[in-house]
């Protein structure tokens, strides 16, 4: 198990912005592929980026793309995701989520092995 602990959520009006962190106790994240992925009401849990487990290569859904960005802090051992013109449709649960099994960001949930506990991110004016 390794557990994450997410931060950050909150309420924003379209066109802000929002940091969210993620911090793992008892592993590196450099030694871990990590996803953040959200569900909104109703609707499916959905991949919203992911970094290599390097570091080296970032994946992100085609959504968030050019909004987005996922990064990492291997002194703090946190994941970040910078999430800019945030739009009422990106109003969902966000959680992070770490595969040990897999060097690259799968975008199915399903592959993950632990889960943070989700944080809200509601977009609305």
């Amino acid at each position: 198990q390794l557990p994450l602990v997410e931060s950050g959520g909150g309420l924003v009006q379209p066109g802000g912005s929002l940091r969210l962190s993620c911090t793992a106790s008892g592993r590196p994240l450099s030694s871990i592929t990590m996803g953040w992925f959200r569900q909104a009401p109703g609707k499916e849990r959905e991949f919203v980026a992911g970094m290599r487990r390097s570091g080296a290569s970032t994946y992100y859904a085609d959504s968030v793309k050019g909004r987005f960005t996922i990064s990492r802090d291997n002194a703090k051992n946190t994941v970040f995701l910078q999430m800019n013109s945030l739009k009422p449709e990106d109003t969902a649960v966000y959680y992070c989520a770490a595969d040990a099994t897999r060097s690259y960001p799968s975008e199915r949930a399903d592959d993950y092995d632990n889960w943070g506990q989700g944080t809200q991110v509601t977009v609305s004016s």
